[in-house]
């Protein structure tokens, strides 16, 4: 039996913890804020897997492809989609409550999908609804979780994962572990407009650099292309991609739908290809938002398929069914993230991560919808089905097909800017946002170096995240899915096929040890 801590408790945290748990080992759950917090809850599209009888694991592999731009690490894909139906089976069988239609599993289609594979729970609320399966399994289990506790480093010792260091509301403290599985999602607030939580400040990627794993492919990240304009909170509200997966259309200003001549899918071209139109389209109106038009949809299906969005575009005075709603492109999925093979085994023993914050590579350049939940389900239950095996060596797509970039974060010369964070996040959506160019990129790494360093925490590891992004994003001289560079527009053949970063492991401050619950 070996000693498991899973920092993070969304789907991949939970999915780890509980069959980690099942296998017998001891296992932790760490999370920095309350146990349902987190990207999982606020998933709205659903879970796409092969289920239903007139589709196919092949077809599933061949979308997920297709979307991924040519860069997917095909492995992994073909883990992702045949192993996702039986964990979707287990999920039923846990009780997630997926919508029916009748005795049948509903489901819906979004972009890039060839047929109609996504299952959907509470209209628009799978993620909240399979959060809330997992928690309910993991408090049965009586799993001990620790709350409020923020991943402060990865503690090696003698070139080995050996637990984590946190700070908690009474300092700083260790909790040693055999196996270190992170699920920490990724980092969507390195950006100022994003659909992601206030949680997602990319701590697990951070902390793995700083433990010496190998990072890939971090200039990818996925834009979402509708989220209702204005200002939300801070988080932007998603609007899924599902309501054009129902027939929902994209208008300009003057009422033309602009993605017909973009794209023979339209509004269900790839999301890459998606948000940039938006992109392009709002800049030739002067920045003003595009508008998204469910109104053939009705009033009454709209409440009824999508009853979050509905109660979310009311809120902000709009009558969707009656009225096209604003939107605009908002950062939404990192496809980058710690290095991985298909059992989420990391360049460090004994350091595991799975979810947004690994890089399998299954994604390549653009994520396919509604994989991201079946990712979690997925590589989640193979790391936790290996945590006490042989290490191998690192998977060949790491060392053999990829670029490797020198990527120290540590600054050039003597920093003399303060660290302002809403200055990081409209720097990055300047420089590395939709649209980027070599000249743009190279003046925010100047600016980059030239911040101070933060006291050790979310600014220091946001900070951290958008130095490797923007060295990433300067490595990669060509578009490519999510990555597109202005001053280098198409794919350049012979390109590599992933982006890998080394890192220079640093010294852990010194902690103490705590004592972990009986139970959550």
């Amino acid at each position: 039996m070996s000693r498991v801590v899973v920092v993070g408790s969304g789907i991949a945290g939970l999915t780890a913890a509980l069959r980690a748990h099942d296998l017998g080992h001891d296992v932790t759950v760490v999370t920095k804020a309350a146990l349902a917090d987190g990207s999982t809850r606020y998933a709205q599209g659903g879970v796409a897997a092969a289920v239903f009888p007139d589709d196919s694991v092949e077809a599933h592999v061949a979308d997920t492809l297709r979307a991924g731009a040519g860069l997917n690490v095909r492995e992994a894909v073909e883990v992702l989609c045949t192993d996702g139906p039986e964990r979707v089976r287990e999920l039923i069988a846990r009780g997630a409550a997926f919508d029916r239609d009748g005795d049948a599993l509903a489901r819906g289609r979004e972009a890039a999908h060839s047929t109609s594979r996504v299952l959907h729970a509470g209209g628009d609320a799978t993620g909240a609804e399979l959060e809330r399966t997992l928690v309910a399994a993991l408090r049965e289990a009586r799993i001990p979780v620790l709350e409020g506790a923020f991943l402060r480093d990865v503690v090696v010792r003698d070139g080995r994962a050996a637990g984590v260091v946190l700070r908690t509301g009474g300092g700083t403290a260790t909790v040693e572990a055999d196996a270190v599985v992170l699920a920490t999602g990724g980092w969507g607030r390195l950006y100022a407009h994003t659909t992601n939580p206030a949680v997602a400040t990319g701590d697990g990627v951070a902390a793995a650099w700083r433990a010496g794993a190998a990072l890939a492919d971090l200039e990818f990240t996925q834009f979402h292309p509708t989220a209702l304009a204005g200002d939300h909170g801070g988080t932007a509200f998603l609007i899924s991609e599902a309501v054009r997966g129902e027939g929902a259309v994209l208008r300009n200003r003057a009422g033309e739908r602009f993605m017909l001549d973009l794209h023979p899918d339209a509004e269900l071209a790839p999301r890459d290809v998606v948000a940039r139109g938006i992109a392009i389209e709002m800049a030739a109106q002067g920045g003003e938002p595009v508008l998204l038009d469910a109104t053939a949809l009705g009033s009454d299906l709209l409440a009824r398929r999508f009853p979050t969005i509905d109660a979310a575009c009311r809120a902000a005075g709009y009558d969707w069914g009656r009225h096209p709603v604003p939107v605009t492109p908002a950062a939404h999925y990192a496809m980058g993230g710690v290095a991985t093979d298909t059992e989420g085994r990391t360049t460090v023993p004994g350091l595991f991560a799975v979810g947004e914050v690994a890089c399998t590579g299954a994604h390549g350049a653009n994520r396919l919808a509604s994989n991201s939940l079946l990712e979690g389900l997925v590589f989640a239950h193979r790391a936790a089905g290996v945590v006490d095996e042989p290490w191998p060596a690192p998977p060949g797509w790491v060392t053999e097909a990829a670029v490797v970039v020198d990527a120290d974060p540590s600054p050039a010369a003597t920093p003399s800017l303060p660290f302002d964070r809403a200055r990081l996040g409209a720097l990055m959506w300047e420089a590395a946002g939709l649209h980027r160019d070599g000249a743009r990129l190279a003046a925010a790494a100047e600016e980059l170096a030239a911040v101070r360093d933060p006291e050790p925490g979310e600014d220091a590891d946001l900070l951290t995240l958008a130095r490797l992004v923007v060295r990433a994003a300067l490595a990669r001289e060509e578009s490519r899915g999510a990555h597109f560079r202005s001053d280098a527009p198409l794919p350049a053949e012979g390109a590599p096929a992933h982006t890998v970063l080394l890192p220079r492991p640093v010294p852990l401050p010194s902690s103490t040890r705590i004592e972990v619950p009986a139970a959550c």
